[in-house]
């Protein structure tokens, strides 16, 4: 059986561009006759069978972005969504959003209704688990049929595309950098999201801050999870049988949790243990005493610029399509209570257990 020809296949094999293609075969009369001859033919020959209806739909502009984000309840996709409807509103377009409660099947089945002419384009954040699963098949469909999508945050590398992202790997060496010029030698690391890229590459900062310092890694508070569910309890482990002394978290619930149980236990904060945490969102901002050192993503300024890119793709002259960008965003340390500033490394540290 042969294998059918994509969008994207046909294009670069021919050197045009995918709206090129999609219009040779849906006979559009911007497309010259010499062009759409040799698109077709080619087609043919590799198979590939348009579906006219679909392609009709996709050249009527609908002025509608498609938005999905993994979690409702993070309120750093709520700062993103809130940068995007800026942008969306000021030229013009519609937003439609859906989340896929880190399911993948969910994800796939709302890039399969939104994609069928409702939006002219995506910006998404990848599920946990398609992340877990390196499952990304389906945005590749969804981009070789001729739609663009800006990735945010959670990215995948394998595919095409235009994306966002904040500087985790370098934020992470950072901040660890940070807890360990305060005085802190003994550096937990918290972790509920060790199955995505986000995770994996704050991970790599930290561990890389503790090499460049000749500070052995010590598995023991290293934390390390894909859950929620049982977090406090692991936590809790690490306070118990380890002797700690800063502890970075890499998400704003583990940064919390981490801050309360720490008063809990009796320690004395920052003099006795820093706590910085990753990102700066509803819950870190809330009136927490000692008040919470945290990483802030600027939400708000990756969706106006992953929303810039979008539309940028959407109105740009379809035969001269432009490479594909990501672009970074940094990140800012904001300094609270819950860490040590070098005027405050005490000279001695005590010990809790």
């Amino acid at each position: 059986m042969k294998v059918k020809a994509t969008l994207k296949q046909i294009a670069k094999e021919l050197n045009v561009s995918v709206s090129t293609v999609s219009k040779a075969l849906n006979d559009s009369p911007e497309i010259s006759n010499q062009t759409k001859v040799k698109i077709k033919e080619y087609a043919k020959l590799k198979n590939y069978k348009p579906n006219i209806i679909g392609l009709n739909l996709k050249n009527r502009k609908t002025k509608t972005i498609g938005v999905i984000i993994p979690n409702i309840l993070n309120s750093f996709f709520a700062k993103v969504f809130s940068g995007i409807e800026k942008v969306a509103d000021a030229k013009g377009y519609n937003v439609i959003t859906c989340i896929s409660n880190e399911s993948l099947v969910k994800e796939i089945n709302t890039l399969d209704m939104l994609s069928n002419g409702t939006t002219d384009g995506f910006i998404l954040s990848v599920s946990q688990e398609a992340q877990k699963l390196q499952d990304y098949s389906h945005f590749n469909d969804i981009i070789n049929e001729g739609t663009p999508i800006v990735m945010f945050d959670r990215i995948a590398d394998e595919v095409e595309c235009d994306k966002v992202v904040v500087d985790d790997y370098d934020s992470a060496l950072n901040v660890t950098q940070r807890l360990i010029d305060t005085g802190c030698k003994n550096i937990a690391l918290i972790s509920s999201v060790d199955d995505l890229s986000v995770g994996k590459l704050r991970t790599e900062g930290y561990l890389k801050a503790l090499a460049d310092n000749g500070i052995p890694v010590n598995e023991n508070i290293i934390l390390r999870t894909n859950s929620e569910d049982d977090m406090k309890k692991k936590i809790e482990a690490v306070f118990e049988n380890n002797t700690i002394d800063g502890v970075f978290a890499l998400d704003e619930r583990d940064s919390v949790a981490a801050l309360k149980l720490a008063i809990k236990k009796g320690y004395k904060i920052p003099e006795e243990l820093s706590i910085i945490g990753f990102a700066d969102g509803i819950l870190a901002s809330r009136r927490l005493t000692p008040s919470l050192s945290t990483v802030s993503q600027h939400g708000v300024e990756i969706g106006e610029v992953a929303a810039k890119l979008l539309i940028d793709r959407l109105e740009a002259n379809e035969e001269n399509e432009a490479p594909y960008q990501t672009v970074v965003i940094k990140t800012n340390l904001k300094e609270r209570e819950s860490s040590r500033t070098k005027k405050s490394i005490p000279k001695t540290f005590g010990t809790k257990k």
